[in-house]
């Protein structure tokens, strides 16, 4: 069974507002990555805006407190903490090897725009990876389904001008797709199935 609670990084309350939704996902959040070097991708600076309903009980929390405040600074502090020990929900491939990123010290902050949160941080390689003549494959996703993180137009990834990108959207086949609808708010996905990944947007880039 999916280790459902590990997921409670959707600012808790993702799960909790879902009591009347009957399908997956429950949550939404909007994707915009850039990097970070001109010769070499020394990191990658994301940017994830969470839909109103996710942002209520964040937003609740923090009350009138101003940007900056301690209290928004504790905030982004639990959510990077738990999200940390998800990987960031984020992969890296560099020549289709795999690479570990983490999260540069002090990076990640939480504000709000109108009645939305936003978490802003920047996730590192161990050293800089050298653009011209190598590929990259970017995926940031939640396995378990429970919640739509995606890039909502192609210029929401950007790196530097001698890389072609392109954000790929997958087509999940009908029984995958129905086996996604039949879940109801109290049902977690199979993980051996890891659901998310079929839905998963990739961002594959050519550097030269």
């Amino acid at each position: 069974m999916v280790k459902a609670m590990n997921y409670k990084w959707i600012f808790l309350v993702a799960l909790a507002y879902a009591s009347t939704v009957l399908a997956h996902p429950h949550s939404f959040i909007d994707i915009q990555t850039s990097t970070l070097g001109d010769s070499h991708l020394s990191g990658l600076q994301m940017r994830w805006e969470m839909d109103e309903v996710t942002s209520a009980d964040l937003l609740y929390d923090a009350g009138s407190a101003p940007e900056g405040d301690a209290v928004w600074q504790k905030l982004a502090q639990e959510v990077m903490q738990t999200i940390s020990l998800q990987h960031y929900f984020t992969s890296l491939w560099y020549d289709q090897k795999p690479v570990r990123l983490l999260a540069v010290g002090g990076s990640g902050k939480l504000y709000k725009i109108g009645h939305k949160a936003v978490l802003s941080f920047t996730l590192a390689p161990a050293s800089p990876l050298e653009l011209a003549g190598h590929t990259f494959r970017l995926q940031t996703y939640d396995p378990t389904y429970y919640v739509d993180m995606s890039w909502q137009k192609d210029s929401d990834v950007t790196w530097p001008a001698n890389c072609d990108v392109k954000v790929k959207t997958p087509s999940p086949g009908a029984e995958i797709q129905a086996y996604a609808l039949s879940l109801d708010n109290q049902s977690a996905p199979d993980e051996d199935l890891a659901l998310g990944e079929h839905f998963a947007q990739k961002v594959e880039v050519v550097c030269h």
